[in-house]
């Protein structure tokens, strides 16, 4: 039996005049159809993932369509069983993707060359070829390009000044660049050129799309696609399936999530469920002493039960730190 249900994936740079506005609107629009999912809104355009029945998310698209500013926006489209949001949010940003940059980038008018995903995979092979994920690191860690670049970073804005830090590795090459859906590489690619980079391309449609086509039908690609929602990871290579996530405390194969038990860490964990109950969905001994500590709270342990996991993980000899 089909899925009832579907993910879009979309997004497009064009000019919003009042985003704070139109995101009032646009909540209302999606509340009215049914839909859940998380959408920004910025002056230079909109991006979003949201979920419904086939008719809801149908009605969306006609809707959108109907917009002249809207008309021809690409929709990544995913079958589902069910919603693969708990809410739905529109919220106005002053960026679409957060790179804050001095000089922004628009892409309407500087970006990288675009590559389907069967041009994407032959540059891939080619010897002067590099591959950066222009993605977060917990992002790269589920799942990845074969060979490619993982930027020593913790979120999209640092890339610049590690590419600025690592620019004798790029020199001379041919830059590929690649990441979810493809709104990143957007502005990223033209801000390599910006930099001085010549050949600078990008994978058109992003990583969702590769997996999709036809011809290449993910191929490369090792682990999963993590994705900003109820899912967390999504296949992509249809040919082999190589896990390449690491359990956090054990070093094992594992595909499965967790955010610290620490909400003022909140780090993106790799861990079985064994792991996570062991280690109180926790990735260091301080963010298990927490006294806000959700794990914790969540499992109503008391301060005796606490002290004796930490203790047994001490008798253990596991290192986390």
């Amino acid at each position: 039996m089909e899925n009832q249900y579907r993910v879009l994936l979309y997004y497009k740079y064009v000019h919003i005049y009042d985003p704070q506005e139109f995101a009032a609107e646009h909540l209302e629009l999606c509340n009215k159809i049914g839909l859940m999912g998380r959408i920004i809104v910025a002056k230079e355009g909109i991006n979003g993932t949201v979920s419904g029945t086939i008719d809801q998310t149908d009605a969306y698209m006609k809707y959108m369509k109907e917009d002249t500013r809207f008309e021809d926006m690409i929709y990544k489209i995913d079958e589902a069983d069910g919603h693969a949001f708990k809410k739905m949010k529109v919220r106005p940003r002053n960026e679409l993707v957060t790179l804050r940059l001095e000089d922004d980038v628009n892409p309407l008018e500087l970006t990288g060359k675009y590559l389907s995903p069967k041009e994407f995979y032959e540059s891939m092979k080619a010897h002067d070829t590099v591959v950066i994920d222009a993605r977060n690191d917990y992002e790269y860690d589920l799942g990845h390009f074969r060979g490619a670049i993982k930027p020593d970073i913790n979120s999209f804005r640092e890339l610049p000044d590690w590419i600025r830090n690592n620019k004798e590795m790029l020199e001379g090459k041919k830059i590929l660049t690649y990441c979810t859906g493809g709104i990143r590489c957007e502005k990223f690619s033209g801000w390599l050129l910006k930099e001085g980079f010549e050949d600078v391309s990008q994978l058109h449609g992003g990583i969702v799309t590769y997996g999709k086509d036809p011809e290449v039908q993910g191929e490369l690609w090792d682990g999963q696609c993590y994705v900003f929602d109820e899912r967390i990871g999504v296949q992509v290579n249809q040919r082999e399936h190589n896990v390449v996530g690491k359990d956090y405390y054990t070093g094992e194969p594992c595909e499965r999530f967790v955010k610290c038990g620490n909400p003022d860490c909140n780090k993106h964990i790799l861990s079985s469920e064994k792991n996570e109950h062991f280690y109180l969905r926790s990735c260091s001994h301080e963010c298990r002493i927490h006294p806000s500590n959700r794990y914790v709270q969540e499992h109503g342990l008391s301060e005796e039960e606490v002290q004796l996991r930490l203790k047994k993980i001490e008798e253990n000899k596991v290192t986390v730190e």
